[in-house]
């Protein structure tokens, strides 16, 4: 079915591990970390739940999104479709069609409905799609010769979409299709990160190629010479954003050349800046060379960040980041290894630090990649902790040559 074929059918086992390394506690618990005889942490080496061929050949799977209300989980691909998986099973449910461009971002988060599932795309389109019957149910398009990189729901009344273009930001109205503003004159270059603050939703923060990170209200009638609040300038092309802070104040900043910075956005400062996060990273494990940062991940009940590294062979590591110049980057305090044969695209946390995706308990969380592979990874916290499963389809697939990642977005 799909490439997963004998899913069900074991044939690899990959072992769960500890090895000593120094550091704080693990992402996967809240509760105080495990430590050798001599003090230091010991690093979680998470075991593989089980592994999804999305495509045989070199399609990648870029974006994994998950819906919780609905147990389904969503892949977009770079054969310009989005695929659907049981999250409980890897049962392949279904298909959506019809951009005719790279899909760069999707989501489960229209308001009030949970089975609708949004993407947007380099064919200058947001769509959604109906994922009980994968049929397009709306589509918003983009001025002429105009790419969509990233979109997002909010505003204080929950109708506004926002998304970023090429050196626009866009918002509709989307209850009726309607768009209510185009924000030119804020941004130079392509727009890859909006974003609603979780806590203030009439504040949209969008962050772009030029380096720039913009926060705008978006209550009444917008426009940038009175809605336009601040800037914060990252000072290189800026890759993804997201807010963490017990009141969602702080954003983390990931750039295209694998720089790291943390802001409080609401006064503009900038409290963190680490250019050499890859080094930094790899000094604090005993394995390959840190190549590229995927995404941060917030632990809200920890209030805790970790900076989620992966090197071109398909290992992941969580290194948790601190707000100090000197130590900005700790140990790595979990690591996925074994799933991927190749760059790693993207990470899905189970929902929540203690939480489940689906009606599978001690799920750490999912990852896609170049490999074409989606993978389940099991947390550290279940019984059977010593047996995991790998599908027999990935064992015969040819090793493909590594490629290099997809620049800048």
């Amino acid at each position: 079915m799909d490439g997963y074929g004998e899913a069900a059918t074991a044939a690899m086992e990959v072992e769960t591990e500890a090895s000593p390394c120094a550091g704080l506690s693990s992402p996967v618990t809240s509760d105080s970390p495990s430590r050798n005889p001599d003090g230091s942490v010991i690093s979680r080496r998470l075991g593989l739940k089980n592994s999804i061929q999305t495509n045989f050949g070199d399609d990648y799977v870029f974006q994994i999104a998950s819906c919780q209300e609905i147990s389904t989980l969503a892949v977009s691909l770079s054969t310009n479709a989005l695929k659907f998986y049981s999250p409980a099973t890897g049962q392949y449910l279904g298909e959506c069609k019809g951009h005719d461009g790279t899909i760069h971002e999707i989501s489960f988060s229209v308001p009030s409905s949970p089975q609708v599932i949004c993407s947007c795309s380099s064919d200058g389109t947001v769509r959604a799609w109906d994922t009980r019957n994968f049929k397009q149910i709306s589509l918003l398009r983009g001025g002429a010769s105009q790419e969509m990189f990233t979109f997002a729901f909010g505003g204080s009344s929950g109708n506004l979409l926002a998304a970023g273009s090429n050196a626009q930001v866009l918002l509709w109205d989307w209850r009726n299709s309607k768009q209510v503003a185009c924000l030119e004159e804020s941004h130079m270059d392509d727009v890859t990160q909006v974003k609603f603050a979780p806590n203030q939703q009439s504040k949209l923060i969008s962050a772009a190629v030029d380096g720039l990170v913009c926060v705008f209200d978006t209550d009444g009638d917008i426009d940038e010479d009175n809605h336009l609040l601040s800037v914060m300038n990252a000072e290189t092309s800026i890759a993804k954003v997201g807010f963490f802070g017990n009141m969602y104040q702080k954003l983390w900043c990931l750039t295209h050349i694998e720089t790291l910075s943390i802001w409080d956005w609401n006064d503009g400062s900038r409290e963190l800046n680490v250019e050499d996060a890859r080094s930094l990273a790899t000094d604090k494990w005993n394995l390959d060379h840190v190549d590229y940062f995927v995404d941060c991940h917030y632990s809200l009940p920890d209030d805790r960040i970790w900076l989620i590294g992966g090197t071109s062979s398909g290992t992941l590591g969580y290194f948790p980041v601190r707000n100090d110049p000197a130590g900005a980057i700790g140990p790595a305090e979990a690591i996925l290894e074994g799933g991927h044969t190749g760059v790693v695209r993207t990470v899905y946390r189970a929902a929540g630090t203690h939480g489940s995706l689906g009606q599978n308990r001690g799920i750490f969380g999912w990852t896609g990649g170049e490999d074409g592979r989606l993978c389940c990874w099991r947390s550290d916290e279940i019984a059977e902790a010593n047996k995991s499963w790998i599908s027999s389809s990935l064992v015969s697939k040819l090793q493909k040559k590594i490629k290099s990642r997809h620049q800048p977005y």
